[in-house]
C-alpha cells in the first residue's frame, strides 16, 4: 500500500490534534511541520518518527514530497500558504475560518477552481451523527425558523482579540453555527447584525473585538434565523442550533440531536468522532480522486465565510447586507 506523506502547517492545538490522529492511520505518515519559527517546527517534528521541521512553506515543499497538507493557522495568516500549495497542485485541508476578509479567500478559490484541486475545510459539525440525522428528518419537514448560539468566554491569545487578527467572534467561532444553518436549512440571502462592546474591553487589555452580537438572517427558502454570540461570560457556555419546523424542534449540539415532537422526545447521541470522519473523507479523496465524501469543500466554505463577513459589514454600517 502506498503511504501518504502529510505536511502540517501550524503547531498549535489544531495542528497537533490532526497530527496525532493522522499518525494512527495505516498508510499515512506525518512527514513535515511548518511553523512561525524553526524552533516550534522542530519541537513538533520530534514527536513523529522521520518528520522534519521548517519555518517556511516554500522550504517545506521544496524539501519534502507531500501528498497533502493540513493548514491550521490563525485567520490572519491565510494566503501565501494556500497559494504555494495551489501552484504545486497539492491537496489541502484547512481549518476554519478561511480568512478575515472576502478578498483573500476569493483569490484562493479562483486558484483552486482553475487547478481543480481537492480541498476540505474543517467544519467538523457537518460530520456529527446528530447533523446527519437532522438532515434526514428535515427532508420531510418544513423549516420555519432557527435560533443559533455560541456563548462562552474570550480565548487568551492576543490575535483573537483584534479584528485584524481573528475577524471577531462571529467570523472565528460562530462560523460553525452559520455553516450548520446552511448545511441543514439552506442558503442565506440577507444579513442584519448588531454588535456590542459591553464587558471585556473594560476588563482586559488589548481587546478590540465586540463581545456580544446578534445576527438576523433571511434564507432562500423564506425561513428566518437568528444567531447570537458572546465571548464575555465566565460560566454557562453553550453552542448549538435549534431548528423550528412544522413537526416540532430539532436541537443540534456537541452531544448530538434532540428531536422534540408532540408527545415525544427522541435523543440521537453523537458516537463517531467527527474529526476522524473528516480525515477519512479527505484522505480517501487524496488517494482515489473521489471527493464525494467531503462535506465541506473550499467553495462551500467560502459561502459560509461570506455570510460572516457580511455580518461584520452590517454591524459596521447599521444596514442589512444582501448576498
Amino acid at each position: 500500500m502506498t503511504t501518504l506523506n502529510i505536511g502540517i502547517v501550524g503547531t498549535g492545538w489544531f495542528g497537533m490534534m490532526h497530527a496525532e490522529k493522522l499518525s494512527k492511520i495505516d498508510g499515512v505518515k506525518v512527514a513535515a511541520f511548518e511553523a512561525t519559527s524553526q524552533e516550534k517546527a522542530d519541537r513538533a517534528a520530534q514527536k513523529f518518527e522521520g518528520a522534519r521541521g521548517y519555518d517556511s512553506i516554500h522550504q517545506m515543499l521544496d524539501d519534502r514530497k507531500l501528498d497533502a497538507v493540513y493548514i491550521c493557522v490563525p485567520p490572519f495568516a491565510h494566503g501565501e500558504i494556500e497559494t504555494a500549495l495551489i501552484e504545486r497542485g497539492i491537496p489541502f485541508l484547512v481549518e476554519k475560518p478561511i480568512g478575515i476578509d472576502e478578498q483573500v479567500p476569493s483569490a484562493i478559490l479562483k486558484g483552486i477552481e482553475t487547478k481543480r484541486l481537492i480541498t476540505s475545510v474543517g467544519y467538523h459539525f457537518r460530520y456529527m451523527d446528530g447533523t446527519e440525522r437532522a438532515k434526514e428528518l428535515l427532508r420531510e419537514r418544513t423549516v420555519g425558523m432557527a435560533l443559533g448560539y455560541w456563548m462562552g468566554s474570550m480565548p487568551g491569545v492576543s490575535w483573537w482579540r483584534r479584528m485584524e487578527g481573528s475577524g471577531g467572534q462571529f467570523v472565528e467561532q460562530t462560523t460553525h453555527i452559520v455553516d450548520l444553518l446552511r448545511y441543514t436549512a439552506g442558503e442565506v440571502t440577507e444579513v442584519y447584525a448588531a454588535y456590542g462592546d459591553r464587558i471585556m474591553s473594560g476588563k482586559q487589555d488589548g481587546v478590540a473585538v465586540p463581545d456580544v452580537g446578534t445576527v438576523t438572517l433571511k434564507l432562500a427558502s423564506g425561513a428566518v434565523a437568528t444567531i447570537s454570540n458572546t465571548c464575555a461570560i465566565p460560566a454557562g457556555d453553550r453552542t448549538g442550533l435549534h431548528i423550528y419546523t412544522d413537526k416540532g424542534v430539532l436541537e443540534l449540539g456537541h452531544g448530538g440531536l434532540t428531536d422534540i415532537e408532540a408527545g415525544r422526545r427522541t435523543e440521537y447521541a453523537n458516537r463517531a468522532n467527527p474529526y476522524e470522519l473528516e480525515n477519512e473523507a479527505f484522505l480517501h479523496a487524496v488517494k482515489t480522486g473521489d471527493a464525494s465524501r467531503i462535506r465541506s469543500t473550499y467553495a462551500d466554505a467560502w459561502l459560509t465565510h461570506r455570510v460572516t463577513i457580511a455580518a461584520n459589514e452590517s454591524a459596521r454600517t447599521g444596514l442589512p447586507v444582501k448576498l
